[in-house]
């Protein structure tokens, strides 16, 4: 007989480790950072978390700072890491490689906007959030349908999780700036019936030995 839950699928959705671009905040998007120091060492700690999990598939945005958070938890799982281009990073457009302060000089009315309304931004030459909602959602529901009743891991980007929350939980992206996520950290999601339920959103206990002190909110750069 199965028990409670037994027949959900469970995905485990990841953020990347820390950039050099994360450290000293720089609008990401498209651009193809590499992991520093710290997020490989991040990387580690979330494979090692998650090593005796029963993970079916692993799936990562196609960014080298996904792929390279992905492929320890890979080799400790003995599987293979699949690109996912629906989870690839929002596209910034103009704003990619600008820090906070440059968009918000060249651009101040709609920096403003991303600050306080974020659902009203298309990015010059990019994306809006209901763009990148509508092809997450897509790669979401894709998985699901693909390994039900398994577990499967998807590495992305703080936008692309967010808006992915957001999606799942059937809330409107204007609520954004609410739903944390950190490098390296964990969420988890059950569907069942084409429904999700969170059941772990922004869990960060497997760095706490080597990150003892959390980096001060900020305004998200990707």
């Amino acid at each position: 007989m199965k028990q409670p839950g037994e027949d959900r699928t469970r995905i485990v959705v990841i953020r990347h480790g820390e950039t050099e671009w994360n450290r000293v905040e720089r609008f990401r998007g498209r651009i193809d950072v590499q992991l520093n120091e710290k997020g490989r060492r991040q990387a580690l700690a979330v494979a090692r978390r998650l090593s005796s999990w029963p993970i079916a598939a692993i799936y990562s945005s196609p960014l080298e700072r996904a792929l390279q958070t992905a492929q320890p938890l890979a080799e400790l799982c003995q599987i293979s890491v699949s690109p996912l281009e629906g989870i690839v990073d929002i596209d910034y457009g103009a704003w990619a490689g600008l820090s906070p302060e440059e968009a918000a000089s060249q651009y101040p009315a709609l920096y403003r906007t991303w600050a306080d309304n974020p659902h009203l931004v298309r990015f010059p030459d990019g994306e809006s959030l209901e763009q990148v909602r509508d092809r997450v959602l897509a790669a979401l529901n894709e998985v699901n349908v693909t390994h039900p009743e398994q577990t499967v891991a998807l590495v992305s980007h703080v936008v692309v999780n967010r808006v992915l929350v957001l999606g799942a939980m059937g809330l409107g992206n204007a609520s954004f700036w609410r739903i944390g996520q950190d490098n390296a950290a964990l969420t988890i999601l059950e569907a069942l019936d084409g429904q999700y339920r969170l059941q772990l959103l922004n869990d960060t206990c497997h760095l706490e030995s080597m990150d003892p002190e959390a980096a001060p909110p900020g305004i998200e750069t990707g």
